[in-house]
């Protein structure tokens, strides 16, 4: 004959505690026994000091204008010298990729396109450098492309180790000269801002 199963139905409808089963009420506070040297310090309160500034004279305007007057002077300083210092840093590869004739430039884009079974139709009205620059925005060997301007992701690549293609530093060292602000991001993430800003 099979076993019958008990009917708990009684039991689940039932308030209070089950047979044998302890509850846990949270309503009493649970204290231990402290010696009464160190209770004595815990109740009673230190006294804090709080220390308020004092209140100075408001500054003549003549001696805040004469002091944004040189922190103008130094910025400017500042910028020069920073300038400077970028164009006398400049890596074996970015002079290489500066050197790089357009010709190069091309035959790489020609030979990542004979790779591909049919041609690109939706990317017809972009120029080369443009297609070089979605194309290594999309290379995932190189890391991720979002969060990140093309030049660093490149360079980052390179010190990885990963040997990033040289045509794209040149690409983006040309369009750096043009000041072409638009060629420093991914494109996706200018798709990505977008729909953050809700534009």
């Amino acid at each position: 004959m099979p076993t019958t199963r008990r009917s708990t139905g009684a039991t689940r409808g039932r308030a209070g505690v089950a047979k044998g089963q302890s509850t846990i009420s949270f309503a009493n506070k649970v204290t231990k026994s402290v010696p009464k040297d160190v209770k004595n310090t815990l109740v009673t309160p230190t006294s804090t000091n709080i220390v308020v500034p004092e209140r100075r004279k408001p500054v003549d305007k003549k001696v805040e204008e004469v002091v944004e007057e040189v922190d103008e002077h130094e910025e400017e300083e500042q910028e020069e010298s920073d300038s400077n210092e970028e164009a006398k840093e400049k890596t074996r590869a970015e002079l290489e990729a500066e050197r790089l004739p357009d010709s190069q430039v091309e035959k790489y884009w020609t030979a990542i396109e004979k790779q591909r079974k049919a041609p690109r139709v939706h990317q017809e009205e972009l120029s080369v450098n443009d297609k070089i620059l979605r194309y290594f925005d999309v290379s995932s060997q190189y890391g991720p492309c979002i969060g990140i301007d093309r030049m660093k992701r490149w360079q980052r690549a390179e010190r990885l180790g990963l040997s990033p293609p040289i045509e794209v530093l040149s690409v983006l060292l040309k369009e750096e000269r043009k000041s072409n602000k638009d060629a420093a991001t991914a494109q996706m993430d200018h798709i990505l801002t977008s729909i953050a800003l809700g534009s």
